[in-house]
């Protein structure tokens, strides 16, 4: 089994390369030597010891990474998190995703961290108290109700559910589908189209974000949307009907939904490239290890030009993601406009992921696309993000709309930013 080689790099910070040090640390010693054990309960065929001793492993494994300052690093440190700004955590990531699941053992877990991050930014103190902190401590789980099945995901001002006010309470109807965690969750943050000055909740209303608990009436949850085969997810078809919330579960003020999500989505966005950035390293790593160990028509793999061929190819997918994505992170930390940037990764990275991936499987042949090594799941991911957070196709149009704005202003685009 590859470990993975993380060294200095002498372009940035010492504490960006400690962070990145200690996080290959415990991914190399804690995490790979013990990933079966750890994720024994997946699959349905482990015994009630392997399962406990996976939980023994997942607590300790967490407890290592708390002491080494590196938990919930998408957290102000006030909230028990890590406190690492956005270039930090970036870096971290491609780190951390080179195990599959890590994340969750550095306290990054979909879709509560995107919550817990909306709640810290919007939330009024009474609510951080009610959902933020329970959400942080790990009492509570959480879900993002926001995508519906009669409308675009591309075109989130096309959201139909409404809130209308009546009084002291937000009366929510809606239609949702693919509910993140909808099964294990106590309460949604829900996007609604809610009342507008200019006009009514149906038509011109603006969108706003609504905490409702599970168990409120009229949260009927429909079913677990069946992904990739299975027949059951945690990805939920949820109907509201008359679903009444007091005011006070508003996040942000009336009509400040679209902004909240933009800002959940647009980072979510980069640090989901990363992650690709880290599982794609891992499966460079795997195709390699097979290339120079495996004996076919004479020599090993490593002698045949197709093969050598994937290497090359496979290295400049990654390499060109990568750095694509930390000058994203980059434009982000300097507080310059990143959406164009931002944009770019979310087309060009899952799409070298799954290069990536596929030239891995073809290696590995049967054992490829087998449940002994990781690459079928990263497959599945990386088609996933080609649709998750955005389309290719809105994300291009995008792209060409801010750089024709800057040449109808009679600039061209500065690829030195």
């Amino acid at each position: 089994m590859p470990r993975m080689n993380v060294q200095p790099i002498p372009t940035i910070s010492d504490r960006i390369n400690e962070i990145r040090h200690k996080t290959a640390t415990i991914v190399n010693e804690d995490i790979l030597p013990n990933e079966r054990a750890i994720w024994a309960m997946r699959g349905g065929r482990a015994s009630e010891a392997e399962i406990a001793h996976g939980r023994e492993l997942r607590e300790d494994i967490k407890h290592k990474v708390q002491a080494a300052s590196l938990w919930a690093p998408h957290l102000p440190v006030e909230y028990g998190g890590s406190g690492l700004n956005f270039l930090e955590h970036a870096y971290m990531n491609e780190v951390l995703a080179y195990a599959s699941g890590a994340a969750s053992l550095f306290g990054v877990v979909a879709p509560n961290s995107g919550n817990q991050t909306i709640l810290v930014k919007y939330g009024t103190e009474e609510q951080k108290k009610k959902w933020l902190m329970p959400l942080i401590e790990g009492k509570m789980e959480s879900g993002f109700s926001m995508t519906e099945p009669d409308n675009a995901g591309s075109d989130p001002r096309s959201i139909k559910t409404t809130a209308k006010r009546d009084g002291d309470e937000w009366v929510i109807n809606g239609h949702k589908w693919f509910t993140s965690n909808g099964k294990r969750a106590d309460f949604f943050i829900v996007m609604c189209r809610t009342d507008d000055p200019d006009g009514p909740a149906e038509r011109n209303g603006k969108m706003t974000q609504i905490i409702v608990p599970k168990d409120t009436p009229g949260v009927n949850i429909v079913r677990g949307v069946g992904i990739w085969g299975a027949h059951d997810s945690d990805h939920c078809e949820i109907i509201y009907d008359n679903v009444r919330v007091p005011v006070t579960n508003q996040l942000g003020s009336t009509g400040s939904g679209h902004q909240a999500a933009q800002d959940r989505l647009g980072a979510g966005r980069v640090f989901h490239c990363m992650n690709s950035i880290g599982q794609m390293w891992r499966a460079f790593d795997l195709m390699v290890e097979r290339i120079m160990s495996r004996d076919v028509h004479g020599g090993k793999l490593e002698t045949k030009q197709f093969m050598q061929g994937f290497i090359a190819e496979s290295y400049i997918d990654i390499q060109a993601a990568r750095l694509m994505t930390i000058h994203a992170s980059e434009v982000i930390e300097s507080g310059m406009d990143p959406r164009t940037d931002i944009s770019a990764i979310k087309i060009f990275v899952p799409a070298a992921y799954e290069r990536v991936v596929d030239r891995a499987i073809q290696v590995w042949g049967a054992a490829g696309v087998s449940e002994d090594l990781p690459l079928a799941g990263m497959y599945q991911g990386a088609r996933t993000l080609r649709i998750a957070d955005g389309p290719d196709e809105v994300h291009k149009i995008l792209i060409a709309k801010n750089i024709l704005t800057k040449y109808h202003r009679g600039e061209s685009w500065d690829f030195g930013n």
